[in-house]
């Protein structure tokens, strides 16, 4: 019987299972992927915005060559953090399901079953895209994440969405050789939330017509020569190669449902937890990180939620 179980080896469980081992609980850090999963995913030369101080965890001074950091020095230290902190992890183990019992819960992943008598959701939010909801979205030209541009030299390529993924992936796109590059937006304007530095850059490319942009632009249906929306402006269709989806992702809510937890009425379907030590209505479940925001994925970050781990394990050390 673990006295913790954390779901998610991202940044934010890591966290959670470094004051685990501070205050000598039994615990495990279990992911379907590896190490910090989602950060793995993201573009490879992508930067972040915040500074390295503020991803740090677990005392480990992280130390980058930049203003920003890399993605490639963020993964470098999170494996150093692991491996100073001698984290105890399950990794590339998927949770099944949960059994709720009265006084814990039983896990059963891919690998094996595990007790424990409180849970910590981690999760995170990057591995569940947002979908379009379109016909011809599971063609194989349909993309929804981006690694790096070199496939796209030479290609005709449809961006969809306006904040910071997708402003990256066109600028990267655009500058490394694509034929093409459209932008098809559903506001009406470039998110204002986007990196101070690529704002300005990615108004500039449209306003000069390097990239072209759609705004209020609606997607009806894809075919493999062209994508067919509509804007104000009427019906339109233009040929491409690639369709780079970057509309966002979602938590893992039917993971929290299962566990009984509940939402709040509001749009965002922000989970319910008390802000004081992030348990859930549900005795023994506790949320850390971007998993409570619900689907506002930009209300928690590293750097802010970093303090959950704190707040998790102290109100579990009390039982």
């Amino acid at each position: 019987m673990h006295d913790v179980i954390i779901i998610g080896a991202g940044p934010i469980g890591l966290a959670c299972g470094i004051e685990a081992e501070k205050k000598g609980l039994d615990y495990l850090i279990i992911d379907k992927g590896t190490l910090v999963n989602s950060l793995y995913h993201y573009p490879m030369n992508m930067t972040f915005f915040s500074t390295s101080d503020k991803l740090e965890i677990g005392a480990i001074p992280f130390i980058s060559h930049n203003a920003k950091p890399t993605r490639a020095e963020a993964l470098e230290y999170y494996r150093r953090v692991a491996s100073h902190w001698k984290l105890k992890m399950k990794l590339y183990e998927e949770v099944n399901f949960i059994d709720k019992q009265i006084d814990h819960f039983i896990l059963n992943t891919s690998k094996g079953n595990y007790l424990t008598s409180n849970l910590i959701i981690a999760t995170g939010f990057y591995d569940r895209p947002f979908l379009l909801g379109v016909p011809g979205e599971d063609l194989p030209k349909v993309k929804h994440y981006y690694s790096e541009p070199h496939p796209y030299f030479g290609m005709n390529i449809v961006v969809v969405g306006a904040a910071n993924s997708a402003v990256d992936v066109a600028l990267e796109t655009y500058r490394k050789g694509a034929k093409s590059v459209t932008m098809l937006v559903r506001e009406k304007e470039i998110g204002e939330n986007v990196k101070y530095w690529a704002r300005p850059d990615i108004i500039n490319r449209i306003e000069e017509g390097s990239i072209k942009a759609f705004f209020e632009a609606e997607i009806e249906h894809i075919t493999p020569s062209e994508v067919h929306f509509k804007d104000p402006s009427g019906q339109h269709h233009i040929k491409n190669d690639f369709v780079l989806a970057m509309t966002g992702y979602e938590p893992n809510f039917e993971m929290l449902e299962q566990l009984g937890v509940n939402f709040q009425t509001d749009e965002f379907r922000t989970p319910v937890y008390n802000s004081e030590d992030m348990q859930s209505n549900v005795k023994g479940v506790y949320l850390a990180g971007v998993v409570c925001g619900g689907y506002k994925t930009n209300k928690w970050f590293i750097e802010n939620s970093r303090i959950h781990a704190t707040q998790v394990i102290k109100s579990i050390s009390k039982n």
